[in-house]
Order: C-alpha cells, then structure tokens, then sequence
C-alpha cells in the first residue's frame, strides 16, 4: 500500500506542476493581449527584419568561403 500511496502523491505532485505552469503561459498571453493590433505587427514586423537582416549576412559570408 506504501507504494501505491507514493504514486498517488506524484501524480499530485505533476499536476500542482502543471497548473503552474500554465498559470505562467497565461499570464505571458495577458501581457500580450495589452499590446494593440497595430502595436503587435510593429513588433513582428521588426522581429522579422532582425531575423531577415541576420539570415542575409549569413548567406553572404558563406558565399564569400
């Protein structure tokens, strides 16, 4: 029975993990959702300039090899 009582505690134990977890995930899409339409494709868009900007020097220094 000790043994039983040890996996009904873990289980517990996993789920109070995950319900904090997801507490943190929402929280995160809350400070999100503050942010306006327009005020997030702004932020993509620069995001995705940096990545792009980052990708193409890349590929010209291996073009340079």
């Amino acid at each position: 029975m000790g043994a039983l009582a040890l996996v009904g505690n873990q289980r517990e134990l996993n789920h109070q993990r995950n319900v904090k977890k997801y507490q943190e995930i929402s929280k995160r899409k809350r400070k999100e959702d503050i942010l306006t339409t327009s005020q997030r494709k702004q932020r993509d868009s620069e995001i995705i300039q940096k990545k792009q900007k980052v990708a193409n020097e890349k590929s010209m220094q291996t073009r340079e090899k």
